[in-house]
């Protein structure tokens, strides 16, 4: 049965010790897919054909599902039909011949006016009320626009991962090992000026091992940051750009390859599992290189 199927897909998957993230995406797509097939009394996985795929996509796509989404839903249940094949239940995999949804390609970046509006908003807050949420606020941009770090590596960052004095980072990425990254200056500075803040909120409490956490010095989710973005959303009303955490790596990424930092050097920063991914934004922002180019090649101040 379909139902029994998914289970042991499941269990197969965290036995391949997936991210805790992955395993609730085939969860939940698994779950959602199941139940379609059920409503269209398809009770075992042999019963399922790309006709019911087809449907099923469709049938998503007009409750909003966008291009993203779509493939994300085909990805995972693509993976459980082979996994099927595997386990010789099924031939062949129903879902093979279907093509990816069309993506945008465009993605958000914040400009320098974003930028300052933000931190300004943080800053007047800072002066005038000297709350502990301004401060924690304001560090996380900060952060985010300084190192590029994913949401959970944000969330998941302590401060014995920090070195002050040679001005590391050492994050536990989505490829789940420990990566040790350089930090700027003003990073550093910054987490440090919070790190004494922290020190006199929670003086009775002690100080948290995370970073961030919240009012009750318990480490900040990864749902708590998304909240943190959407009232600065609200704030901030930008009409051009989605304000959430990746949009804060995106800009990081973007402006590491308009400074003409090496696609290499990127990478790392970046911590992208291949530098194909890395290559793909650097075309992205192709005209950009050419202009940083033009403005700060050695040969502009060489007399040849």
């Amino acid at each position: 049965m379909l139902k029994f199927a998914v289970l042991d897909f499941l269990d197969d998957r965290e036995f391949k010790n997936v991210t805790p993230k992955t395993l609730q995406s085939y969860r939940d797509i698994l779950k959602q897919f199941e139940n379609f097939c059920l409503e269209h009394d398809v009770i075992n996985v042999e019963d399922i054909t790309t006709s019911i795929m087809k449907r099923y996509i469709l049938h998503y796509q007009k409750k909003g599902n966008n291009a993203t989404t779509t493939n994300s839903k085909l990805q995972r249940i693509r993976a459980f039909l082979n996994y099927m094949i595997e386990c010789e239940v099924i031939k062949n995999n129903p879902a093979k011949k279907i093509q990816k949804a069309r993506e945008d390609v465009r993605i958000d970046v914040f400009t320098d006016y974003h930028i300052k509006q933000m931190l300004n908003y943080y800053r007047r807050i800072k002066q005038r009320e000297k709350t502990f949420y301004a401060y924690r606020d304001y560090s996380i941009i900060v952060v985010l626009l300084g190192t590029g770090l994913r949401q959970s590596e944000l969330c998941s960052l302590k401060w014995t991962d920090i070195d002050f004095k040679y001005q590391t980072l050492s994050v536990f990425g989505k490829s789940r090992k420990r990566e040790s990254i350089p930090v700027a200056d003003k990073v550093i500075m910054e987490l440090a000026t919070y790190k004494t803040f922290c020190e006199q909120i929670f003086v009775e409490k002690g100080l948290s091992e995370y970073v961030f956490s919240n009012r009750t010095n318990k480490q900040l989710t990864p749902n708590a940051v998304q909240n943190v973005f959407k009232r600065l959303a609200k704030i901030m009303n930008f009409k051009d750009v989605r304000l959430s955490s990746h949009t804060f790596r995106h800009t990081f990424c973007q402006r590491c390859i308009q400074s003409g930092m090496s696609t290499f050097a990127v990478q790392r920063l970046m911590r992208h599992s291949s530098i194909v991914v890395t290559e793909r934004y650097a075309a992205m922002w192709g005209n950009d290189l050419k202009e940083q180019n033009d403005k700060f090649n050695p040969l502009n101040t060489i007399d040849i």
